[in-house]
């Protein structure tokens, strides 16, 4: 099985790259997407984040803009919610990727923000694309986002590494200054590794 890993920086357009690859049949394991299940109500991470940071749960649910107030800005604080939620995120990748192994699928996909951060999570991966668009893009859609503001983008991005670093350590780029590009350059990238 190829295990394709999927990142970019916020608002670079992976989540519509990684919607493209499901929509061309293949299994995407999206790690935003557990992280909100894993914080909505009834979450695995609810109660140890209820402990850690009170007052940040309500109906069983976290609060996010709540715990971003908490956490925002906080080195320790943010470290303490990584320590909770991402040991869940990983259990949840290796139950996907334990299915797909034992159903034989030949390709998966992994759509993780900060794959190339971490040095573990870039070797569960046999290939790495990332999804890249020019700055004024990126600022555009992010600013364009509920709640976001230039300050929670610099601050966010200053946590991230840099696109070029990203696009350097990439096996592939993904365009994302349009849909056609990005849909365009999947189907190459998927004929490249054998996906499809």
């Amino acid at each position: 099985m190829i295990v394709l890993g999927l990142t970019g920086s916020i608002a670079m357009g992976k989540s519509t790259a990684a919607h493209m690859l499901a929509e061309m049949g293949l299994p995407v394991h999206d790690a935003d997407a557990t992280v909100h299940a894993l914080l909505g109500p009834g979450g695995a991470a609810v109660p140890a984040i209820a402990r850690a940071f009170p007052g940040v749960v309500e109906n069983g649910a976290v609060d996010r803009p709540r715990l971003g107030g908490q956490v925002f800005g906080r080195p320790a604080a943010l470290k303490r919610l990584e320590a909770i939620v991402h040991p869940l995120v990983r259990a949840e990748e290796r139950r996907f990727l334990t299915h797909h192994r034992r159903r034989r699928t030949p390709l998966v996909v992994l759509n993780v923000p900060l794959l190339l951060e971490s040095p573990r999570a870039r070797r569960r991966c046999d290939h790495i694309a990332v999804v890249s668009a020019p700055v004024f893009l990126q600022r555009r859609r992010a600013l364009a986002r509920p709640g976001m503001t230039p300050q929670r983008l610099n601050g966010i991005l200053r946590r991230q590494m840099p696109d070029a670093a990203k696009r350097r350590l990439a096996d592939s780029v993904i365009p994302a200054t349009s849909r056609v590009a990005t849909r365009r350059a999947l189907r190459r990238l998927l004929g490249e590794i054998g996906g499809r």
